[in-house]
């Protein structure tokens, strides 16, 4: 992954903040449902997931493609040093402040405007939200809460390798987005799992996601990612998709 997902291992970090709370600030409850809101409204819903949904009757007027995914692919794309800068639910907001002026829900002027007009005077209680409720929104919200969207696939697929192979991570360039810890690229490693079904991700990738594929639990040794630094006799271990595997041959 691009440098600010490949920090496995890296010294000299700084100090390090464990925050224990999930939600620091009021606003960030409200981003994280926002997101949840949109991945429940997804157009996709309704022709490729498991289960199928039915958005006819709902009467949202968001009508794009929205997943987990797309949240990652955001973060992703930020440069490094912003990326270090802002808080975690931060990078939230800029990526879907992103998407939504992308994809033409409103303008980058108007975003600037709603901004200055929430932020005036610091004080929220001078511009409420508008409260505007819509209990079939609400309904789909909680199914979808309730049922998700697998990413399963009842389809055919033979893995490539069984339990006990040894394997090596491919090193694969990011592009756009991308399921591989950089830490792993080029690492060898052993099949530990070979889960049951196939698995598909939200959308392609330049790295080779998209179709369902089988998916392994790889047991990598300790001193293999992080040499000298290791613990002995320590291990670490990572789902990963098919396509990011190859044979190893010594």
């Amino acid at each position: 992954m691009k440098l600010q997902h490949n920090l496995a291992g890296l010294e000299n970090l700084g100090k390090i903040d464990f925050q224990k709370r999930v939600f620091v600030v009021p606003w960030e409850e409200r981003i994280f449902g926002i997101h949840v809101a949109m991945m429940a409204l997804s157009n996709h819903l309704e022709t490729d997931s498991l289960p199928n949904y039915s958005l006819s009757t709902v009467p949202t007027s968001f009508n794009s493609f929205w997943s987990w995914g797309h949240l990652r692919q955001g973060a992703e794309a930020m440069n490094p040093f912003d990326y270090f800068k802002f808080r975690y639910y931060e990078k939230w907001l800029g990526g879907i402040s992103g998407f939504f002026i992308d994809e033409g829900y409103i303008t980058e002027e108007e975003l600037n405007t709603k901004t200055a007009l929430y932020l005036k005077d610091g004080n929220l209680d001078n511009a409420p939200l508008p409260n505007k409720p819509e209990p079939a929104i609400d309904e789909q919200i909680i199914k979808y809460l309730r049922e998700g969207d697998s990413p399963q696939r009842d389809v055919a697929v033979t893995p490539k390798f069984a339990v006990g192979d040894t394997i090596r991570v491919k090193d694969l360039p990011p592009g756009e987005h991308t399921r591989l810890p950089g830490n792993l690229r080029g690492k060898i490693g052993t099949i530990d799992v070979v889960y049951d079904a196939p698995y598909t991700y939200f959308f392609p990738t330049t790295d080779g996601l998209g179709k369902p594929m089988p998916v392994y639990n790889v047991k990598f040794a300790a001193s293999e990612l992080w040499g000298e630094m290791a613990e002995a006799n320590n291990f670490y271990y990572n789902d990963l998709f098919e396509t990011y595997l190859e044979k190893y041959e010594e």
